[in-house]
């Protein structure tokens, strides 16, 4: 199937990577479909894009390439509404706030999206502890001090 993109124009995808949001994510609950594509010679972040609007796209990453000790608990509720079943078919990310320079971008962790990579199911998960900001810097303060 082709779809039209934000940041990729028209791109071909296989249904069988289009990830299901039954409940969409806050602020786009009509967007229920999306596939998660590649960058273009960045393995960092990725675009997870609606399927139905090519304006409803956001960058992502794996928050554990970036903050190693980022831990958080699922909820029954959560592992019962994606199914999971294993440790091994959850993946998470973080969706990007990129700023310019994009030394002050940001990630929203205290807002993760779990997917159940085997069945491509996915919620954004709001974490019920302040421990993880919705603003936290993509480059943390040793990284920072170290690039400069």
């Amino acid at each position: 199937m082709k779809i039209q993109t934000k940041y990729l124009s028209e791109v071909e995808i296989e249904d069988y990577k289009i990830i299901q949001f039954p409940f969409g994510l806050p602020g786009f609950v009509h967007e229920t479909q999306f596939v998660l594509l590649d960058l273009p010679d960045n393995p960092i972040f990725q675009i997870l894009q609606s399927i139905a609007s090519a304006n409803v796209a956001f960058i992502v990453t794996n928050p554990y390439q970036i903050y190693e000790e980022y831990t958080f608990e699922l909820d029954e509720s959560l592992m019962e509404s994606l199914q999971i079943k294993k440790e091994i078919e959850v993946a998470v990310l973080s969706i990007v706030t990129l700023k310019n320079p994009f030394k002050t971008s940001t990630l929203n962790m205290k807002a993760p999206i779990i997917i159940n990579s085997a069945l491509r199911q996915g919620k954004q998960y709001i974490l019920n502890s302040d421990d993880y900001s919705s603003k936290a810097p993509i480059i943390p303060s040793v990284a920072e001090r170290e690039v400069k």
